[in-house]
């Protein structure tokens, strides 16, 4: 996908301050921790379309009204991800914002949890 030049300088500068994460890596944080969670930024239609298995549905769109009540850890452990790994490193900069300081954005979204053979669900 082409995406707009502002856009993307959002986004750059999201993932200036936001940790990413591998597939690798979230697996095992994951597996590591009972209490973290995956959470699927994406559109309501993507999720219905697939997602990963574990993962728990929190749109961009409602993401910063609904994250607190939700999950009102501060520092509960959650690792987002989207289509390609933009809007989630926008999500985890506005969650950072809020004070959450266990957030991590997978790199690559849900195409590389896919092309990963990540259990996937619809």
């Amino acid at each position: 996908m082409q995406h707009n030049p502002g856009f993307l300088k959002l986004v750059d500068a999201a993932k200036s301050t936001v940790r990413e994460v591998s597939v690798a890596e979230a697996k095992a944080r994951l597996a590591a921790n009972p209490h973290a969670v995956l959470i699927d930024v994406r559109e309501e239609s993507e999720w219905a379309a697939g997602h990963a298995s574990e993962a728990v549905w929190l749109g961009k769109g409602i993401f910063e009204r609904d994250l607190e009540s939700r999950h009102p850890d501060l520092d509960q452990e959650l690792i987002l991800y989207c289509g390609g790994g933009f809007r989630s490193a926008l999500a985890a900069d506005a969650a950072q914002r809020m004070g959450y300081r266990n957030i991590w954005s997978l790199a690559g979204g849900y195409k590389a949890l896919s092309s990963a053979g990540w259990a996937t669900k619809v």
